[in-house]
């Protein structure tokens, strides 16, 4: 399947405000006493914890349907694959865009095409958003709002050493001399100015896409050579060796989860993640975050970026609720008081309607991802080729495992460039 989003196209149908959407779907019901229980699975902060379980307890409340909320830390996918291994998969359940056609592909996400028009109502999203989260033709998941890529940095730090923050213009160059200048500015042995991101695979992403390739190929491949590897890995090896990012050992306490992340954990000035997590962020830290692009390759290229679904929520295959399962993520996505209490930490809601509802009640953190959103509207490109099966073993067991590896000095950089391409071809081949 081949799903390409012009950005205007794109923006129009996501961002811009204004025309209604009917909440309720045709057929759907809400009548209170309907008994039933819906387990609900997702990774993130105890802050999206909060805010997904006040939703569910407002569906509860309209329905008489009860969900039962299982938030998971760092083991998120160990838990999801055990429940793959069981036959019981919650009957709804978090993914995003690398993961879906992975799950969906492993029979871990029940297809909702079915579902569409009675319980699901996703008219307002516009065809192109819905097929963000199609795989193999048919649709495996509802994206819950819209983000890309993003720097977040500390403004407190940054005004306390005199030095420019970045901004959306900031190249790569200026990034790593930027950080050496906060490591020194700090003072302290224990604090740095940015992650090691060679481990990062969505940052390698807009990296390649900045020099005209991609991280994948449309025919389920690695979409750069080791040549691109070996200039990634020297560009952090180098930074690191310039005291410019965290060790290995602060580094790999890094799971993709926002509580382990250098930013987080107080250990360095920069992170580098999605813009959605701006609010998540900002929870853990009394200092003033901001955001901005990721560096660029310079004046006159391409930012790399483009708009993504943040979030996804599927249907578990082996629920035996399907169509209330269905009709509670089109109750999250299509009811303005849930989307007053989501707010925009899932990213910006794909609802015309709920984002109008909620824009005037957001706060400053808020209304600065909204902004940020609103800020690549000219710099995006077209949404990439589906993610392919294996994506996740890859960015698990290939890429971190790796970039881990070089940054420990256990292997050179020669040899991790030819051992990702040779590894990640490897998992990919075996699932495509």
């Amino acid at each position: 399947m081949k799903t390409y989003l012009d950005r205007r196209t794109l923006l129009k149908s996501a961002l811009a405000l204004g025309g209604a959407a009917a909440i309720n779907a045709p057929g759907m019901s809400w009548a209170q006493g309907e008994a039933a229980r819906l387990r609900c699975t997702w990774w993130g902060s105890p802050d999206r914890a909060r805010r997904t379980t006040d939703v569910g307890k407002l569906f509860t409340e309209r329905t008489g349907i009860e969900i039962a909320g299982e938030p998971v830390g760092a083991d998120y996918w160990a838990k999801i694959g055990t429940q793959m291994a069981g036959r019981n998969i919650a009957d709804v359940f978090q993914l995003e865009p690398s993961s879906l056609a992975d799950y969906a592909g492993r029979g871990a996400a029940k297809p909702m095409d079915e579902f569409v028009g009675k319980q699901l109502d996703i008219s307002s999203f516009g065809e192109k958003m819905v097929d963000l989260c199609r795989a193999n033709g048919k649709i495996y998941g509802v994206a819950l709002g819209l983000n890309s890529f993003s720097l977040f940095y500390d403004q407190t730090v940054f005004e306390k050493a005199g030095i420019k923050p970045p901004t959306h213009e900031t190249t790569w160059k200026e990034f790593a001399d930027m950080a050496v200048e906060l490591t020194k500015a700090s003072g302290r042995p224990d604090y740095w100015g940015a992650p090691y991101g060679a481990r990062y695979h969505y940052v390698f992403d807009v990296w390649l896409r900045q020099r005209g390739k991609r991280l994948y190929t449309e025919d389920a491949k690695l979409g750069f050579t080791v040549d691109d590897a070996k200039e990634w890995f020297t560009y952090w090896e180098d930074l690191r060796k310039r005291n410019g990012c965290v060790p290995a050992d602060v580094q790999t306490l890094d799971q993709n989860q926002i509580e382990r992340n250098s930013l987080a954990l107080g250990k360095s000035a920069m992170g580098l993640t999605y813009s959605n997590q701006l609010i998540g962020y900002q929870l853990l830290t009394k200092n003033k975050l901001g955001i901005t692009m990721v560096p660029s390759s310079g004046p006159g290229t391409k930012s790399g970026h483009y708009y993504r679904p943040a979030l996804i929520w599927s249907i578990g295959s082996t629920t035996k609720n399907p169509d209330k399962a269905a009709a509670f993520i089109s109750f999250f996505v299509n009811d303005v008081e849930a989307g007053k209490i989501l707010g925009v930490e899932r990213g910006v809601p794909m609802s015309p309607k709920v984002r109008e509802a909620i824009l005037p009640s957001l706060n400053d953190v808020e209304r600065a991802t909204v902004d940020y959103v609103n800020l690549l509207a000219d710099k995006v490109s077209d949404y990439p080729p589906p993610v392919p099966i294996g994506a996740v073993e890859f960015d698990n067991n290939v890429m971190r495992k790796v970039a881990d590896q070089v940054a420990f000095g256990q292997i050179s950089i020669a040899d991790a460039a030819q051992r990702i391409l040779e590894d990640g071809n490897a998992v990919l081949r075996k699932v495509n």
